[in-house]
């Protein structure tokens, strides 16, 4: 019994994203893999917002249907940090790859504040601004 255990527990420690999942991405990685990239985030299953990643880690964020805000993203330790022109509060997240993707935990909450990549494109973000004459 004791051998099939342990060759059970080296299977999972060998599985794809094992590691990876609980690893949050380095600044570098996480430069890498987002600049120049257009990534829509969901989350329980529906869009919660896109993000633009542009050179010199500068960034244009909304929230599925609202305004465009640009912003810039800062590494502290383990966490991957966004400051927006309109809010001066710092938002820091962990993420990470899977096989499905890039996912963020947002650092201040519990487990329950999770967000995965459900979309990614090269093109920019398209931002209406607010409306004229109101």
């Amino acid at each position: 019994m004791l051998p099939a255990l342990a060759f059970g527990t080296i299977l999972l420690a060998l599985s794809p994203g094992a590691a990876e999942a609980e690893t949050p991405m380095t600044a570098e990685e996480f430069d890498a893999y987002v600049t120049g990239r257009t990534l829509t985030f969901g989350t329980g299953g529906v869009p919660y917002g896109v993000e633009q990643f542009k050179q010199g880690r500068r960034v244009l964020w909304a929230f599925i249907g609202e305004e465009c805000r640009e912003g810039v993203w800062h590494p502290q330790g383990e966490q991957i940090c966004f400051v927006y022109e309109d809010e001066p509060r710092t938002h820091c997240w962990y993420f990470w790859m899977t096989d499905e993707g890039l996912r963020a935990r947002f650092a201040e909450d519990g487990p329950g504040d999770e967000l995965y990549e459900i979309e990614q494109s090269a093109r920019p973000m398209f931002c209406p601004g607010p409306q004229i004459g109101a």
